[in-house]
Order: C-alpha cells, then sequence, then structure tokens
C-alpha cells in the first residue's frame, strides 16, 4: 500500500490486488473492533459497482473473527455476523426502492453498542441512516483502487488518527 495523503480528518492510500484490499480491511478492523464498544460504530462504503466494497468489507469481517464467505447481502439487504463481544452489520442498500423501507426493517436497533454498521450505498437511505462516523470511498484506479477513509465524528477522526501509521505500510 502507498499513503497518498493524511491527516487527522482523511487518509488516501492506494491498493494492488484483492489480497491486498481484503489486508487492509484487516487493518480497518483491527482499529474498528477497539473502537465500536462504547457506542457503536457507522461506517459508509462508497463507490460504483465492483469498485471493491465488499472485499473491503471481507477483510473487516475476518479482523473481527469471521472465517466464512462474505456476500453482499443485495437482496436480504443485512447481514449480521455475531461475535464474543461485538456484531457487524453488512448492508447493501442498493436494491432499497424508497428510503422509508429502512423503517421497515428496523433500521434504528441496528445502530447501537457493541455494533459495527458497514452500508454499502447509503445515500439510497439518506434520511433514514445516522451520520457516519467514517466514509470509504473506493474507486478504480488504473490496475488498483483508490480508497479515501473519512473521517466525521470525533470518534472516525481518532480511528484514522490511530490507524494512519499502520495502514500505510
Amino acid at each position: 500500500m502507498l499513503e497518498l495523503e493524511t491527516d487527522a480528518q482523511n487518509f488516501k492510500t492506494r491498493i494492488v490486488g484483492e489480497s491486498a484490499m481484503v489486508a487492509f480491511g484487516r487493518c480497518l478492523g483491527e482499529a474498528f473492533k477497539s473502537c465500536a464498544t462504547e457506542r457503536g460504530l457507522v461506517v459508509f462504503l462508497e463507490g460504483d459497482l465492483g469498485a471493491g466494497k465488499t472485499t473491503l468489507s471481507r477483510g473487516v469481517l475476518t479482523a473481527c473473527g469471521h472465517s466464512g464467505a462474505v456476500k453482499s447481502p443485495t437482496y436480504t439487504l443485512v447481514e449480521p455476523y455475531e461475535f464474543q463481544d461485538l456484531t457487524v452489520y453488512h448492508f447493501d442498500l442498493y436494491r432499497l426502492g424508497d428510503p422509508e423501507e429502512l423503517e421497515y426493517l428496523g433500521i434504528r436497533d441496528y445502530f447501537g453498542p457493541n455494533s459495527i454498521c458497514l452500508l454499502e450505498w447509503p445515500a439510497r437511505g439518506e434520511g433514514f441512516l445516522p451520520p457516519p462516523d467514517l466514509t470509504l470511498t473506493v474507486s478504480v484506479d488504473g490496475e488498483g483502487r483508490q480508497v479515501n477513509v473519512q473521517g466525521h465524528s470525533a470518534l472516525g477522526q481518532t480511528i484514522i488518527s490511530a490507524g494512519a501509521n499502520t495502514w500505510s505500510q
């Protein structure tokens, strides 16, 4: 991984290859685990179809202790992964017809202590989702991917500050 830019609110890197994306996701997952216990963590995952959002999520889930397959929950909208002291909810809102449908899912119940909520296509749930702590934007960059991690809350900025040195290695 090659660090491109870092400050308290942003971290950018270029990643080449699926295994490198999963490894980066594991690094993020380690940082997320330590911060999610107090009030939970909300992470928006943005990028075009096929950019690598689910691959990045697989790395986060691996860091939390998941060893199985990770598929994008395109049709179920949410896939929960329960661990000893933590639950990770992986959302894919791509097929959401109307943001109000999130109310029928009981969306508010997912955001709380000891949870990490990874949300692909968060713009489709606008008005019904809490503000993110972090936004991870993944874009195709030649043979690799550009990943921009942006901190929106004090917690998100703490994660960036604490993790930037580790993530760029």
